[in-house]
């Protein structure tokens, strides 16, 4: 067994002897502390030999191999068995096994932590070896099994006069009837008796009350899977067996219920077809105006399903029929899926077992292509384990995630975890944080779902529940909220009756750079309010558009902001005519100066479309500036300058004809509003864009 297998966090890379492949590029050092001590521990980074390894003839996975002795305890305290440990081939064997493990940072110890998370005691002996990979004995173990069905077996001793390069167990099998498994082996310099801790969120309240949704929403049946808009006002959920369900056999079906105006929830309503059929039927994910849900499983004519995502959107008439999203490359070797969308409709999220699956279901990101496909599913990285990822729950702020697995240490079958997205490549988190034993229980855990304000969250649970299992919520508590939102909500409205018009609506992140990120929404009279969940610390340029009319635009300052905010913003189409004028409101210069800023370009460039698209257009472009300054001749100039620049922009960067383009600067001459305060004065100083002849 001269094999190589080296493990970051979860990460598993193998390497064949004489290999160019650099551990030292990739290994590290992992150190825990206890609570109480704060000792460190360095644990295995690679194995360097073993006797045999469990496998299943059927599954030809990472499960129980050598592999996954590295890193920190998977399981500790928790005890019991873990796909996450290694396990020797056989169970009750005669024959000796044995396991020896490497430290990337030799050191002199005066402990080595064994956990012995399934069936402890096996162990006979445990070896050290120096830089010379001479053999030391540090235990022999003749004492009985313990009759605690797990532990952590902290060996003290002496400090070592070396440098302690690899340890060594060796095991009887038979001395402890079942299989045994090792999850972790660690070395520390301390005498102090490492312990086993969960990675549990930071400031964790004495109590949380889950509160159950009420009879509106739960009944003597299963409800499960609960999804709440981005607004917290409408929760769709899976309710199975309910004599209202479709089908002989009441198969899950998608149920919904309104937030009333005295907090209560409305008596929730089976959303029935095209979206439940007899076959089982959930929502997964929902886009953050609420308008469009996504089906698991993709929805065929006759009835029948095939594995997929599928999406429904919202009409006057109701819910069309679901359409297959489409992902390239997509497949799911498990029995189902569960996906999540990012609020800029943009990152999808989705929890299924693909070739490169570290073990059984990992997370994967997918990204939304020009052409409307989605890309090939990219595995996660070091939030994915062994065992199933499931459940995930991408939250308003694009960067918090909320999954379930039993693959990090926990407090029952399957607990719920927080991680934070690290940069944008979606595949680098911070390490899980267990969200703790009020909100996670001894079984399965799961399906948690926050709105967009981050003031509550949403799961599925048996405790205290009417029927088989209920929706609840609970207050959530700074350390696991996600970082604060706003929702920028509105209609669209025609300025010749005053009255909303279907039209395309954007809002573009401005800054510096030449690249301006972009989420796109359509509003819909007969449907309701368009709808955006976006950041804060961002500047925003809000517009509509429609064939025929200007496209005009809002400008929403969040740069300031530290806490959630709902905007209502309407935004007034003006019909393209002679003589129509609009202020050119997301258009930015240094103050006293007159060079365009790069936040400007998307502005400009709505202006060049519409002149492209009208080659016979001819417009004024008018500039202006507050009276703040007395010298009236350094202000008419600064404005004419401003109107020139915006002409020269468009000459040069559009391709438009110069002819078509007239300038005037008009000094302060023209307020709009008074120059009695800074708030005002902002309004005076403005760029406007006229038609003269179309």
């Amino acid at each position: 067994m001269n094999m190589l297998l080296a493990r970051i966090r979860g990460i598993k890379l193998y390497t064949l002897p004489g290999s160019t492949f650099s551990l030292g590029a990739f290994l590290y050092i992992l150190f825990i502390f206890s609570s109480t001590n704060a000792q460190p521990v360095q644990w295995a980074s690679k194995v360097i030999g073993f006797s045999s390894e469990r496998t299943d003839p059927t599954n030809q996975g990472p499960e129980y191999r050598a592999i996954q002795i590295l890193g920190i305890p998977n399981k500790l305290p928790q005890t019991g068995d873990c796909k996450g440990a290694w396990s020797p081939s056989g169970a009750d064997t005669h024959a000796d096994e044995w396991i020896k493990v490497g430290f990337d940072t030799p050191m002199k110890i005066q402990q080595v932590c064994i956990a012995e998370n399934n069936n402890p005691g096996a162990i006979t002996k445990v070896f050290a070896y120096d830089s010379t990979d001479t053999e030391h004995l540090i235990k022999e173990n003749q004492e009985e099994a313990p009759k605690t069905p797990g532990r952590m077996w902290n060996i003290i001793i002496p400090k070592t006069t070396y440098s302690v390069y690899a340890i060594k167990i060796v095991m009887a099998p038979a001395k402890v009837a079942g299989y045994n498994q090792i999850d972790a082996i660690g070395i520390s310099e301390s005498k102090i008796p490492y312990e086993a801790k969960i990675n549990l969120a930071r400031n964790m309240p004495k109590e949380i009350i889950k509160e159950n949704l009420g009879k509106g929403v739960n009944s003597r049946y299963r409800e499960v899977a609960p999804i709440i808009t981005p607004d917290g006002k409408t929760l769709f959920f899976t309710r199975q067996l309910h004599d209202q369900n479709i089908g002989k056999e009441k198969n899950q079906d998608v149920w919904i219920s309104k937030l009333q105006s005295d907090g209560t929830w409305s008596e929730a309503e089976n959303i029935k077809e095209p979206i439940n059929t007899a076959e089982h039927n959930a929502v997964t994910t929902i886009s953050a105006d609420g308008k469009t849900v996504f089906l698991v499983n993709i929805y065929l004519p006759d009835g029948t399903y095939r594995q997929g995502l599928s999406r429904s959107k919202k009409t006057r008439t109701g819910w069309e029929f679901p359409k297959e999203v489409r992902i390239n490359d997509y497949y799911n070797n498990a029995g189902y899926a569960e996906f999540s969308l990012a609020p800029n409709n943009k990152v999808l999220v989705m929890a299924c077992k693909r070739k490169d699956t570290r073990g059984g279901k990992d997370l994967y990101v997918s990204f939304l292509t020009e052409t409307g496909m989605w890309s090939k599913p990219v595995n996660m990285g070091n939030i994915n384990t062994v065992e199933n990822e499931s459940a995930p729950f991408i939250a308003a702020d694009s960067k918090t995630i909320y999954f379930s697995t039993p693959g990090f240490a926990g407090y029952g079958d399957n607990d719920i975890f927080m991680s934070r997205r690290l940069d944008s490549s979606w595949t680098k988190w911070s390490e899980p944080e267990n969200l703790g034993p009020l909100i996670n229980t001894n079984k399965w855990d799961g399906y948690f779902t926050i709105s967009a304000s981050g003031e509550y969250a949403y799961l599925s649970s048996e405790e205290r529940a009417i029927g088989g299992e209920d929706i609840f919520r609970i207050k959530l508590f700074p350390s696991i909220k996600p970082e604060p939102v706003a929702i920028i909500s509105g209609t669209v409205i025609n300025s010749l009756d005053k009255k909303p018009i279907a039209a395309d609506v954007t809002l573009e992140v401005l800054n510096d750079s030449l690249s301006h990120e972009k989420i796109e929404s359509e509003f819909d009279p007969e449907t309701g309010e368009y709808k955006f969940v976006v950041p804060l610390k961002k500047n925003y340029s809000l517009s509509a558009s429609k064939k025929g009319f200007l496209a005009v635009s809002d400008n929403i300052d969040l740069s300031k902001d530290t806490r959630f905010r709902e905007i209502k913003r309407n935004i007034t189409l003006i019909p393209i005519k002679e003589g129509q004028t609009i202020i050119l409101t997301n258009l930015f210069f240094n103050q006293s100066k007159y060079d365009i800023l790069p936040a400007s370009f998307p502005e400009l460039n709505r202006i060049i479309d519409l002149m492209k698209e009208y080659p016979t257009m001819e417009v004024m472009i008018d500039g202006h500036t507050d009276g703040s300054d007395d010298d009236l001749m350094l202000n008419v100039r600064l404005s004419q300058d401003r109107a020139n620049e915006v002409k020269k922009y468009l000459v040069e960067k559009g391709g438009i004809d110069a002819s078509h383009i007239k300038t005037k600067g008009w000094g302060p001459s023209r307020p709009i509003a008074s120059n009695a305060t800074e708030e005002t004065r902002k309004k005076n100083r403005r760029v406007e864009f006229s038609i003269l002849k179309l």
